[in-house]
């Protein structure tokens, strides 16, 4: 396990765990906010809203790159040290983010800003495994998740609600104090455990991997550029996507071998050879794609098909955060009194559930319905987040804590990017799909379809308009409910699919062992 029992924290371990969270919170909220400000700022800079996506896209790739070298880091420059910069650059561009007077200003201080954005949440993950003891990590994680899931559920009502009073230079400005706080609090709080600095002495002792580092860098670079632009450039049929997906997979490929083979690799990929890691590693992976990937699926189902407003979507998904902020302790507390694996599959089989009831939404769907059915869908995810960082640390020596955050935050990420990529893929093609055989069933041979017609051209001929102006209108009408009732049907499923592959994980957590309380592991153990 990745816990240190000679050393002990000179802070109440619970202060620095509200520490780091706050960090978190910041950075989560800040994603959430800047996606529904989006058309505000491309309308604000003179640019379409095609160009604009190059705010979000340049902060993931920049995200993405620092992820998995996180863990390296770390341990080259100290821990706290490398935090602390993450939080003070994600500030300072921030507030260059605010002021940005042009797109180009504002998409080069997001890379920037990205980047500082990529490197917390590895390190607080790190630095909550070396604070807590195995008993107490569960609910430590769910101190810090409670961040991760409860920002992103307020960012699109704050975000709306900043845009619409303010203007969007303020979704950047408010980090500005959080920022600093966290600074301050964070520089007398959080400190470096013995196990951490001997690593960073070793790691300054042993020779820069520059090709493995160019090999990473390229390769999650080119991979998030295609997963984000894909959709947009119509994926392979883009020769430009074409190239990023050919290039990010020979990199990829190069990169592993290197890695594999070399003594001090940036990322550790012979971590995955541990049953607990590896295992831990694909359930973050797939645990990324359904809770980004419904994440995005609701909002638009409310905005395109409900034509809700962006801040009253948000309003939809607020109840469930704060029931994920009250089921983080309550999983936080379960996981030392039960069987983590149990657990899991539990909440796989909650989320499952929750997934395939979102089938039952309609065109005609209320408010409340929405709100209450995403609340329950989401009962179950702290009870497979929390167990899976905790049983992540199994059989792993400290000094190695800080691979072991960078690669399963990594492997959540990409699943959300990945998630997202495919469900709207899916989408526009289930859709066009159904479309088509619905379109097959209209037509003069179709008794429903002449009497809709019949009727919305009887009600616009009482408004004075023409036979053929009604009827053509008539047939517009009919084409657009057709469009909508296709659309529907593919949110319904999408949800389906998503249900039906988490339903498939429930028996893999039983792969996974459980922790040893109170064992102390030889930091060699784990090594190459």
């Amino acid at each position: 396990m990745a816990y240190d029992e000679t050393w002990k924290p000179k802070f109440n371990p619970w202060v620095i765990a509200l520490t780091v969270t706050l960090a978190t919170f910041m950075e989560v909220l800040d994603t959430s906010i800047a996606n529904v400000a989006l058309p505000h700022i491309a309308g604000s800079l003179g640019a379409t809203q095609e160009e604009a996506t190059w705010v979000l896209t340049s902060y993931l790739v920049s995200s993405a790159i620092v992820l998995p070298i996180s863990g390296w880091l770390s341990n080259r420059f100290g821990r706290k040290r490398f935090y602390m910069t993450c939080v003070a650059m994600f500030t300072v561009c921030s507030f260059l983010c605010g002021i940005a007077p042009t797109l180009g200003t504002l998409i080069i201080a997001r890379i920037l800003q990205g980047a500082g954005g990529g490197g917390l949440a590895p390190s607080e993950q790190a630095i909550l495994a070396d604070t807590f003891s195995i008993e107490k990590r569960g609910q430590a994680f769910a101190v810090y998740g409670m961040a991760v899931v409860v920002a992103p559920a307020i960012g699109p009502t704050l975000g709306g609600w900043i845009t619409d009073n303010f203007n969007w230079h303020w979704i950047f400005f408010i980090n500005i104090p959080i920022g600093l706080f966290s600074l301050w609090l964070s520089n007398r709080v959080v400190e470096d455990p013995p196990i951490q600095k001997q690593r960073r002495i070793e790691a300054a002792r042993s020779k820069v991997d520059f090709t493995g580092l160019a090999l990473v860098a390229g390769g999650v670079g080119c991979l998030e550029f295609f997963l984000d632009k894909g959709q947009e450039k119509d994926w392979f049929g883009s020769p430009m996507i074409t190239t990023f997906a050919c290039l990010a997979a020979v990199l990829l490929f190069i990169f592993v071998f290197w890695e594999w083979n070399h003594p001090d690799p940036i990322v550790d990929l012979k971590l995955l050879k541990n049953r607990n890691f590896g295992t831990a590693v694909f359930l973050q992976l797939v645990l990324g794609m359904v809770l980004f990937g419904s994440t995005v699926l609701i909002p638009q189902y409310l905005q395109v098909l409900l034509g809700y407003t962006a801040e009253r979507a948000g309003m939809v998904l607020s109840p469930g955060g704060f029931v994920l902020m009250a089921m983080m302790m309550v999983a936080g507390r379960m996981v030392s009194k039960f069987d983590p694996r149990w657990l899991v599959c539990i909440g796989y089989a909650a989320v499952a559930a929750g997934l395939y009831n979102l089938t039952r939404l309609s065109l005609d769907s209320a408010f409340g319905t929405i709100t209450l059915w995403r609340a329950l869908q989401v009962v179950g995810l702290p009870l497979v987040f929390i167990p899976i960082s905790t049983l992540n640390y199994v059989g792993v020596p400290p000094s190695k804590s800080n691979q072991i955050s960078s690669l399963s935050n990594f492997a959540r990420n990409l699943g959300g990017s990945a998630g997202t990529a495919l469900l709207t893929t899916f989408l526009t093609q289930t859709a066009q799909t159904h479309q088509t055989q619905l379109a097959a069933n209209t037509g003069s041979f179709s008794f429903g379809y002449r009497n809709y017609i019949s009727s919305v051209a009887g009600i616009a001929r009482t408004h004075g308009l023409s036979a053929s102006a009604a009827n053509q209108i008539a047939v517009g009408s009919a084409y657009q409910q057709m469009v909508r009732q296709s659309s529907m049907l593919a949110y319904k499923n999408a949800f389906a699919l998503l249900a039906m592959v988490i339903a498939c994980l429930m028996p893999l957590p039983f792969i996974m062992r459980l922790p040893t309380k109170r064992v102390k592991v030889d930091p060699e153990a784990m090594g190459h």
